[in-house]
Order: C-alpha cells, then sequence, then structure tokens
C-alpha cells in the first residue's frame, strides 16, 4: 500500500469510530423532517397487509424504499462492517451504499468493498469523489463499478468537508463536466450525491442540464461531516470547522428542492439525518423514490450487533407501513401525492424551490 493509501485508511478508521461514537452531529440545524405534517386519514378503508412499500429504484426492485447507505471502506473494520450491512440488506430487500472507493486506487482494498458473494440480488451503489472522477478516464470508472459489482456510481460532490479534511481538497473545478461525461458514457446509473451538506437550487438546475438524472440529496441536520474532519484537524483548520459545522441545505428542503427541477430527475434519494419510518414516510411525501438510513445503522451495529441493526430496521419499515396506512396510502406512489402541511421554516425553503422551478 502506497503512503497516500497508508493515510486514507487511517482517515477511513477515524471516520467510523467518530460516526460511531463522536459528537458530529448538527448542532443547530435539523433535517426539518419534523416540520412535514402528514394529514391524517381516520377512514383508510384498507387492511394494514394491503399497503404494499416495494418499489424500482435504479433498475433494482425493493421491499421497501430503504437503503443501508454508503458507509465506508478501505480498512479490516470497513469489510466487516460492509459485508454484514450487505448481508441484511440482501436478507430485507433494501439497497446498499459502499462508502468512497477512492482507497481502492491508492491501494490493495478491494476486498473492503466486496460484498457480492453475500448481497448477490441486492442494489449495490457504488461511490467516488468527483475530484478523483475528474482525474480518471470513463473506462478506469467503470473498472471501479466492476470490481465491486455495482448496478449504479454515486458521485459524491463534499467541498465543505474537504475545506476543513487536514490534506483536502481545494479544486473543485471541472466537477460538473465530470459528472455530464459520465452520465453520457458510463453503462450505469449516475446518482450526484452530497455528503452532508444537500443540494440547493442552483446544483439542482445545473445537474439536471449537464443530463444527471439520479440524486441523493444528503442533506444537512443529520451527521456533519464538516464535524467529522474537525475533530480531525488542528489549528485554523479546527476553526474553519467550527464555524462552517451547521452548513447546508436541510434534507427536507433538499428534495423538495429537487423535486422541483426541470427536467425532472428520475431518482430522488433522500438521506441525512433519517433514522426512523416516519422520517422515509415525511421525505417520501416531499417527493423523493427511497430513504437512507447511515449513522443509525452503523451505531446500532457498533453498539450491538447484527440483531440490534435488524431491530432497528424492523421498526423503520413496520413505522413507514403503519404511517402508510394512516394516510390511506396503499402504496408508495398514492404517498408521494399526499397532502402535507409544512412548518414555517420549510415554507421559507418551499418558496426559493418554486421561484428557481419557475425560473427554469
Amino acid at each position: 500500500m502506497t503512503d497516500d493509501g497508508k493515510y486514507i485508511s487511517g482517515r477511513k478508521a477515524d471516520h467510523i469510530e467518530l460516526c460511531a461514537t463522536g459528537d458530529v452531529g448538527f448542532r443547530s440545524k435539523t433535517t426539518l423532517l419534523e416540520e412535514v405534517g402528514l394529514v391524517h386519514d381516520a377512514l383508510p378503508e384498507m387492511s394494514l397487509d394491503a399497503v404494499d412499500t416495494s418499489t424500482l429504484i435504479l433498475g433494482k426492485r425493493l421491499r421497501a424504499p430503504i437503503l443501508i447507505a454508503a458507509m465506508t471502506g478501505g480498512t479490516e473494520r470497513a469489510q466487516a462492517i460492509n459485508r454484514e450491512l450487505a448481508q441484511i440488506a440482501e436478507e430485507r430487500g433494501y439497497g446498499f451504499g459502499l462508502g468512497s472507493q477512492r482507497a481502492m486506487l491508492n491501494g490493495a482494498t478491494v476486498a473492503t468493498y466486496e460484498v457480492r458473494d453475500v448481497a448477490p440480488s441486492t442494489l449495490v451503489l457504488g461511490n467516488i469523489g468527483v475530484v478523483q472522477a475528474k482525474t480518471l478516464s470513463t473506462e478506469a470508472v467503470a473498472e471501479l463499478v466492476a470490481q465491486v459489482g455495482a448496478d449504479a456510481l454515486c458521485v459524491h460532490l463534499n467541498p465543505a468537508m474537504e475545506l476543513v479534511q487536514p490534506g483536502g481538497d481545494r479544486d473543485f473545478s471541472g466537477a460538473l463536466e465530470t459528472l455530464e461525461r459520465l452520465a453520457a458514457e458510463l453503462s450505469v446509473p449516475v446518482v450526484a450525491k452530497e455528503t452532508g451538506c444537500g443540494i440547493g437550487p442552483r446544483t439542482a438546475a445545473r445537474l439536471v442540464k449537464a443530463g444527471v438524472r439520479h440524486v441523493d440529496v444528503s442533506g444537512a441536520g443529520g451527521t456533519s461531516w464538516v464535524a467529522v474532519e474537525t475533530a480531525r484537524a488542528a489549528g485554523s483548520g479546527r476553526a474553519l470547522g467550527e464555524a462552517l459545522r451547521d452548513w447546508g441545505v436541510p434534507t427536507a428542503a433538499s428534495v423538495a428542492i429537487v423535486r422541483a427541477a426541470r427536467p425532472r430527475f428520475r431518482t430522488i434519494i433522500a438521506t441525512g439525518g433519517l433514522s426512523t419510518g416516519l422520517d422515509v414516510a415525511r421525505a417520501l411525501a416531499l417527493g423523493a423514490d427511497a430513504g437512507g438510513i447511515a449513522r443509525a445503522a452503523l451505531q446500532e451495529l457498533v453498539a450491538g450487533g447484527r440483531e440490534a441493526v435488524i431491530r432497528l430496521l424492523e421498526q423503520v419499515e413496520n413505522e413507514l407501513r403503519a404511517v402508510m396506512l394512516l394516510v390511506g396510502a396503499r402504496d408508495l406512489g398514492m404517498l408521494r401525492k399526499t397532502k402535507i402541511v409544512c412548518g414555517p421554516e420549510l415554507r421559507r425553503w418551499l418558496k426559493l424551490a418554486r421561484r428557481r422551478s419557475k425560473k427554469g
């Protein structure tokens, strides 16, 4: 393994520990999902057994609109985490996202991302940073996808995180052109994915114009990756991280913003602070196609093992089904059309989304 590879491996190990046990949440900003009110239907006129949570995401049929979202890779501990969570996703009919495959470019860490033998039919999302992808040919990126057997590739956007990260990237030019190239040339879907700071109206508009049709908002209010890197930083980097800890577009607002983009995205994944079935239901009512759960699953795995993760996900699914019954939604299409009542802060963001949609 190269020196750069050893550095990245060490950083990935730090990330796991901080996300599992550290204080790396947003301090004052929330996802704003709590401001999404779902309207109760006292006459749903159906059985709970009639509720259908199945959905087609990126060409794969899921039992429920749930992804165990982008986690990790590049370390021995990451290998165990990825394989355990991917196997759970396989058993429960969810999707699964790998962490950044950047480590694969710097050493022999492919095994830490290999999950296909335990998740042969699961929707698996690969992952590479747009700054790294910019330096690679489309063929090289396709090889990263092929090595892990991914069904789609998340290309993550993380300028805020990188600015705070010791030794992080500072040049983010050419990112849009890279996304446009990969969306046009890769044989698998390309998902533009933020990393905890969300997607605003200007970014959403430029993504769709570039031909990107799938997006993971990864909004603010859950794990602050700025806070993660702040915990690893020193001096001016730490001071900058403290200033930017709560930076970003809240998850609920980001879902609404990308939903309003024209032409429409084909797939909207809501990650960033989701941990309950009610969170997933609210995100879908705003226009998402699926909800991703990351840190909550990791924390349960570290604290209580496989059975704790399964209990969490069973609760998420049970809550989602209950909420669908209580709003009279037999399927996810009906849930996405259900009436909602929004709180004042979310309404401000929705006005921004509508204004941008009219301009576009």
